[in-house]
């Protein structure tokens, strides 16, 4: 599975590059990450993009639009660490840790992520906090499977290497929007 989370400003053309990245098949899902945007402006968003994506959709702020739109899931943050009552979508949460990996594990997440696998490329001096042994060792244990996302430097062309590490798939951000 490739992820593309979207940049958190907005941007002239953005609609149309979500659209073009899920219709080419070079990215399953977009995550919609936009820390700053009022309600009014991610509805915007969301209106300016066809209904045929909305099921390939997921929010990290503003979950009720989720709801109300019909999309695919609802990311977990501190800004937002619940999902909406009443969600029967994917929920998805984001981990900095082996210890927080393992923790999360144990709770009804459809998926969750990882990072910083590698150097990022959007985020100066955000880097790797893992070895490539540290996530092998995870990986033999369990707490790496097909339900953890890479993510943190992740490239279109690291996603099969992500894969092969053990991860369930890939989650892509600075390399999306260059």
């Amino acid at each position: 599975m490739t992820i593309v989370i979207t940049r958190p400003d907005f941007f002239d053309g953005e609609a149309e590059r979500i659209t073009e990245l899920l219709h080419s098949g070079r990215a399953d899902l977009v995550h919609i990450r936009k820390p700053q945007a009022s309600r009014e402006e991610m509805m915007r968003l969301l209106i300016a993009l066809p209904g045929d994506i909305y099921d390939r959709l997921v929010l990290h702020d503003h979950h009720q639009l989720a709801v109300v739109c019909h999309l695919h899931g609802v990311h977990l943050n501190s800004r937002n660490p619940q999902p909406p009552a009443g969600w029967t979508g994917t929920v998805s949460i984001s981990c900095h840790s082996f210890q927080e990996l393992a923790e999360c594990r144990r709770k009804p997440y459809d998926y969750m992520c990882l990072s910083p696998i590698f150097d990022s490329i959007s985020k100066e001096g955000y880097r790797s906090a893992f070895t490539r042994e540290q996530i092998a060792e995870a990986r033999a244990k369990g707490i790496i499977d097909e339900r953890v996302m890479a993510l943190g430097g992740v490239t279109f062309d690291r996603v099969e290497e992500v894969m092969e590490m053990g991860f369930g798939g890939a989650m892509i951000l600075g390399d999306a929007w260059r």
